[in-house]
């Protein structure tokens, strides 16, 4: 393929990386601040409700990430693989140091795995809230049964800041790959 080509394909994954890098932060320093705005501790009557509320807003969250982010994750692997194997073998970039564009293929792949292995259980969870049923006051222990897992709506905002604070993964990681591969492209292009 052309270099026109490779340049296209890399400017549109470096993009990508960048667009995964301002979502985590938008997640994690806006949104899931402004869903825990004002909630109550678990101590308070009005607990229960607001953690099934969190529950039932979760899973405009985890849908986007589905459907829309996890495939720009996904694409940022090959993207970069694609650079990769272009400056091993075909020379792209006039003597391209291929191992960057590896090494943002594999911050990408660290945060496919990251999102499946740490943080879907924890969406799980956030989502699980809406179905969680409170028992009577005197013999609640808290845990309600939510989509298949079991729940403490007591737990629901150290669910979102947990999540928040593992989000952190998903932001270093495009940040570093997009950074990465922008300082090679251009250092390639200057030569």
């Amino acid at each position: 393929m052309p270099a026109t080509t490779t340049d296209a394909v890399l400017g549109t994954t470096i993009a990508f990386s960048f667009i995964l890098l301002g979502n985590a932060i938008t997640q994690s320093y806006m949104s899931v601040p402004a869903l825990l705005l004002d909630f109550p501790p678990p101590t308070s009557p009005s607990q229960p409700a607001a953690a099934r509320h969190l529950g039932r807003q979760w899973p405009i969250f985890w849908r986007l990430g589905n459907v829309f982010f996890r495939p720009i994750s996904t694409l940022g692997i090959f993207g970069y693989a694609y650079a990769s194997w272009m400056a091993a073998v075909r020379g792209y970039g006039r003597g391209a140091d291929w191992r960057w564009y590896a090494l943002s293929s594999v911050c990408h792949l660290v945060t496919v795995v990251h999102s499946a292995v740490n943080m879907q259980p924890i969406n799980a969870k956030l989502e699980g809230l809406r179905f969680a049923k409170v028992k009577e006051k005197d013999v609640d222990d808290g845990v309600g049964d939510g989509v298949g897992v079991d729940v403490d709506v007591r737990r629901a905002e150290e669910y979102a800041r947990r999540w928040a604070r593992l989000n952190v993964v998903r932001m270093v990681m495009p940040l570093v790959a997009g950074s990465v591969a922008l300082w090679q492209s251009m250092r390639e292009h200057v030569r």
